[in-house]
């Protein structure tokens, strides 16, 4: 006999609750949030506001790890960004009720657009085959105040012949170090498909970008370099010379961030999620 025999036996660990992945599309406008990533420290972030609420929501021990698609900068606005998190499977009961107590906590700032569980082995930031980046920039001879949060104003004209000229060299595998700010030994080789201007009108032009991915800065480095080209103080055939430089410095300024929005992301026909239309009055797309 043991001094331990006459204690009773200790009670069953009850195994830890099966999890199942929920995708969800969101779209902000980022003007009040130091980007999408959460931050240590108190720092607003668009994931670290959406992690808290579904926390609230689903009464969680702690908020859910999420996954986006794109890391947006601080300032920088979304239409379509994809977000998936991996919750105990009795949080999954009620989706669509998940979904409009997220948009009466979160909106209009931060929208949830839809929910739904994803299908076995989709990644919102893996499984993404591209990204799409819209920049505004309104050029005329005065401000529009309605328009501020969204848009890059510049006073005069730009050649938008000229800053298209200079986005062609932009198509195609190559080093982006020109326009990103490094981060350690990662590549920044980045693979762009697609890169022009619209012209909408009343001193509206709209520059598309699409890419496998894209390194921090990389698009407002890239907006800001095609602006002085297009305002002349630099000439559309440098820009294969930038890149090849593979050197920050080399580059022009970083675009403010208000005029920037993850337009879309593209995934693999058997893994897309429903399509959101387009908002009325959205440039159409680079052609």
């Amino acid at each position: 006999m043991t001094l331990f025999d006459d204690l009773p036996p200790d009670a069953p660990v009850a195994p830890p609750e099966p999890h199942a992945r929920v995708r969800m599309e969101v779209a902000y406008d980022g003007r009040g949030f130091r980007g999408f990533a959460p931050q240590q420290g108190g720092v607003r972030t668009v994931g670290g506001v959406l992690a808290s609420a579904m926390e609230r929501v689903l009464r969680l021990p702690a908020p859910p790890q999420l996954t986006c698609a794109g890391r947006t900068d601080a300032g920088v606005h979304a239409r379509e960004q994809w977000v998936h998190a991996d919750l105990p499977v009795s949080a999954t009961a009620d989706l669509p009720g998940l979904q409009r107590r997220l948009l009466k906590l979160l909106g209009p700032e931060v929208v949830v657009r839809a929910v739904d569980m994803a299908p076995p082995g989709w990644d919102a930031r893996r499984s993404a085959l591209s990204r799409t980046y819209r920049y505004t920039v309104l050029a005329t001879a005065a401000p529009d105040p309605l328009r501020a949060g969204s848009v890059w104003w510049l006073p005069g004209h730009l050649d938008r012949r000229a800053m298209d000229l200079a986005a062609d060299a932009l198509v195609g595998e190559h080093d982006f170090a020109s326009f990103c700010r490094k981060q350690g030994d990662a590549t920044l080789v980045r693979r762009v498909t697609a890169a022009g201007w619209s012209d909408c009108g009343t001193g509206t032009l709209v520059f598309e970008i699409t890419a496998n991915a894209f390194c921090q800065q990389m698009v407002r480095a890239i907006v800001g370099t095609l602006v002085e080209m297009g305002s002349g103080r630099r000439k559309p055939g440098e820009m294969l010379g930038i890149i090849r430089a593979r050197d920050r410095g080399s580059a022009g300024q970083l675009a403010p961030p208000q005029g920037l929005v993850l337009w879309a992301v593209a995934y693999p026909p058997e893994e897309r999620p429903v399509a959101t239309a387009a908002p009325p009055g959205a440039p159409p797309p680079v052609t």
